[in-house]
């Protein structure tokens, strides 16, 4: 191969179409979504949960397939602490323990405590409701908390579902040099903006950051905030991407989540804080961009995935897919580490990255 041009190689290809990481947490929903009392049925990883909120405000997750017929529990109701299923009535509490099976009639002895659903661990902070998947959350890249921000929740929350597998949702996420074919608008960048980029990367937990710097010239969004906004970047494991812009001192957090539904399907759950009063007031107009840009991405990964389905060979090059090489290698890592019981080890080293977008 060429200088800077790269073919992913046959270990990376089988890495590209593996399972997501299960030892992680995954974004499930804004907590917005999900009040007292109610639960609400989604498929995670390819497993089916009934995530619910208790009337004390509690939130839980379960498998939602009732064990006796198979029927899911979100079909059932939820009331004072109890899981009921639709189709015979057997009851289950939060944590997934059999209560009830109204079919028993006196004398008749059946074990309870025999019966009881998958359970996985849950965690609520700034607005948004996380799901882990494995067996140790405590050895797991934790579940980001924005700096800043205490206990702020989402100005806006947008939710949008991706015609793609983990990999390639999380790699299309860092692309740096696509913004001028795919995100091209009059608000944003034209195919005409295009212009040599340098910036500084360097290791953070559980992943890599774009160190703070003045955003690029043809990124016109930055203008709302005014002043002379700065900005950092950071990627971390599973697939988190969290943008952090400072003007004087307002404050604008962008919280990126992919989450796979399932070996061709991932969900992008984009979470937007602020602190400039004023852009409350401009909520309205702001949804249908966000909006706009998340479905191009949308349409090129429905695309990309005609192209993918003949499984042809991928080609990474430098600068430009640098960081798409270092999730992998930041994947590999992570595995290797869980398998042989030992502390992550981050591969990233500081680098400057230049390309052309």
């Amino acid at each position: 191969m060429g200088q800077g041009r790269q073919q992913i190689s046959r270990d990376d290809r089988a890495e590209e179409h593996a399972a997501p990481l299960r030892e992680a947490w995954y974004y499930a929903c804004p907590s917005a979504r999900l009040k007292p009392g109610q639960m609400r049925a989604k498929v995670m990883l390819g497993e089916p949960l009934l995530i619910g909120r208790d009337a004390d405000g509690s939130v839980f997750a379960l498998r939602d397939i009732c064990p006796h017929r198979g029927m899911p529990l979100s079909a059932g109701r939820f009331d004072a602490g109890q899981i009921e299923c639709c189709y015979h009535g057997w009851r289950f509490d939060t944590a997934g323990r059999c209560t009830l099976i109204p079919a028993l009639v006196a004398g008749q002895s059946f074990p309870l405590q025999r019966v009881r659903l998958q359970s996985y661990p849950t965690h609520e902070v700034q607005g948004n409701i996380w799901v882990f998947f494995g067996t140790d959350p405590a050895a797991a890249p934790p579940v980001p908390v924005l700096e800043g921000l205490a206990d702020a929740t989402p100005r806006l929350v947008e939710t949008v579902a991706f015609a793609a597998a983990i990999d390639h949702a999380v790699v299309g996420l860092m692309d740096p040099a696509h913004g001028p074919f795919v995100h091209r608008a009059w608000w944003w960048r034209s195919r005409r903006s295009i212009h040599a980029k340098a910036k500084a990367f360097a290791p953070a937990p559980w992943g890599f950051a774009m160190t703070r710097h003045a955003p690029s010239a043809n990124s016109r969004g930055y203008r709302l905030l005014g002043g002379s906004p700065e900005t950092e970047i950071v990627f971390r494991l599973p697939a988190v991407r969290i943008e952090h812009i400072r003007s004087g001192r307002h404050a604008v957090c962008n919280l990126t989540a992919i989450t796979p539904i399932d070996n061709q399907t991932s969900e992008i759950n984009h979470c937007i804080y602020w602190t400039a009063p004023w852009l409350s007031a401009l909520k309205p107009l702001l949804r249908p961009y966000v909006r706009a840009f998340l479905h191009q991405d949308r349409r090129i990964m429905e695309r990309q995935r005609q192209g993918l389905r003949w499984n042809p060979p991928l080609m990474l090059i430098d600068d430009a897919d640098t960081q798409a090489k270092w999730y992998y290698r930041l994947k590999r890592e992570y595995r290797r580490a869980r398998a042989e019981s030992r502390p992550f080890e981050n591969p990233i080293e500081p680098r400057t990255l230049r390309w052309r977008s």
